[in-house]
């Protein structure tokens, strides 16, 4: 019965491959838009793995300026995080050492806002002063060097570590060890720094990069007990016409929870300290990594959910063209059909050939959607790069495979299933006088 099916369907193999062609871009645009949606998801991932599942950033805000402060030609500013909220926040973290929601570690950052040059080179760096303890709670990896210690940091040693971008600008044509920075200016005070080590590329996406708020490639680490030494608490800037004088003790602090599960609760706690001192207008917020992973999530459910349903269109379609053929099918072999009958072919036997025919078309479709739709999800990487600087990942999931094929079954069984019982309660006789 099978091999007869088959057969009947070789011999119109034109016919066969058009009827299949809904069902062959229904499961390939599921599996396309699957991946793409899957890779997204991956991408967070990667962001959330660099930034760290467990980390919660309070940072400083500068409050928005109103119109009167920008017509004045010099402007007093103080605002953010301070070593007060810093003390609190450690309390807290007393508080919660001998339970299973601690927190591992705080880590103050504070960006001096100073220059960055060496020679007549001037990079557009970030220098911050902070402790030894960032490089393990940012997941900075060192490329060669080292790392900045707690004895430096104790004994206020003019040491740095450089970000790739950098060191790749202050020093484009020899290595950094060993040779010195300078931070700062003749305004704000300057320090020179020996440069001890130089990081690996971060690698962050635009996700990551919108929550840290700066290029952590382009960082300048050294110790917070030098820039408050050296910088105290003053930002001083001068312009064409005007000048600006800020007060900032820190720009940010990074707690990390020794849990994942804790990180969104922790973070309300610490929000909660922060905003019991800092009258509104709020010149802080309150960000976790884990949130760049939660609205992945979202988007990528919401995205599949969507795709998938405009994609299951195609093979419902493509369903409708097969019982739309099998019908025709029917029509053209009515005398068959009679001959069959008449020769003792029961009504069983006929129902059982035509679904057959119906339900090779779609799992062959559905195989060849899942060659055109893995085929496209691994060249859509390729495609994007070679025609922009921009990488792209797709990831092509088991469950969107196997699933369109099934549902390509499926659909095949369903709407074949009409046309084979119209086919099998044809009277023999009538069928038999069928022109």
């Amino acid at each position: 019965m099978f091999l007869l099916g088959v057969k009947n369907l070789h011999l119109h193999k034109l016919r066969s491959l058009l009827t299949a062609l809904g069902i062959i871009f229904g499961v390939a645009a599921v599996i396309i838009m699957v991946s793409i949606g899957e890779g997204t998801k991956q991408a967070a991932l990667e962001q959330l793995r660099q930034l760290g599942a467990k980390n919660i950033i309070v940072r400083s805000l500068r409050p928005p300026e109103s119109s009167d402060s920008s017509s004045k030609t010099t402007r007093i500013l103080e605002y953010g995080i301070k070593r007060a909220d810093l003390r609190r926040l450690k309390d807290l973290q007393d508080e919660l050492r001998n339970s299973g929601a601690g927190i591992r570690y705080i880590v103050p950052l504070r960006d001096t806002d100073q220059r960055v040059v060496r020679g007549d080179t001037r990079a557009p760096a970030n220098a911050i002063g902070t402790t030894p303890d960032v490089f393990d709670v940012i997941n900075l990896r060192l490329d060669r060097g080292r790392f900045f210690n707690w004895v430096d940091f104790d004994g206020n040693a003019p040491v740095c570590v450089l970000g790739d971008s950098a060191a790749k600008q202050l020093f484009p044509f020899q290595d950094p060890l060993g040779s010195h920075i300078l931070v700062g200016d003749s305004y704000n005070g300057s320090v020179i720094l020996e440069v001890v080590g130089v990081l690996e590329p971060t690698g962050l996406r635009a996700e990551g990069a919108a929550m840290i708020n700066r290029n952590l490639d382009m960082d300048v680490y050294f110790p917070l007990s030098l820039a408050e030494t050296t910088f105290k608490d003053f930002i001083y800037k001068r312009q064409a016409g005007s000048s600006e004088r800020k007060t900032i003790e820190l720009s940010e602090v990074w707690l990390q929870t020794e849990n994942v599960e804790d990180v969104e609760h922790l973070a309300s706690v610490a929000e909660n300290i922060v905003s019991s001192t800092h009258p509104p207008p709020p010149d802080y917020e309150v960000k976790a990594p884990i949130q760049i992973l939660r609205a992945a999530e979202a988007q990528t459910r919401m995205f599949n959910f969507i795709m998938v349903g405009i994609a299951s269109f195609a093979l419902v379609v493509g369903g409708i063209g097969i019982m739309n053929i099998m019908l025709a099918n029917v029509t053209e072999r009515t005398r068959e059909i009679g001959i069959r009958r008449a020769l003792g072919a029961k009504r069983r036997h006929i129902t059982l050939q035509f679904l057959i025919e119906c339900t090779v078309i779609s799992l062959t479709g559905g195989l060849i959607g899942i060659a055109l739709g893995t085929g496209v999800s691994k060249a859509l990487p390729v495609v994007v790069a070679i025609w922009s600087d921009q990488s792209y990942r797709t990831v092509i999931t088991s469950w969107s495979v196997v699933g369109s094929f099934m549902v390509s079954g499926m659909i095949g069984i369903g709407f074949g299933l009409y046309p084979a019982v119209m086919a099998a309660r044809m009277n023999p006789i009538e069928a038999l006088r069928h022109e």
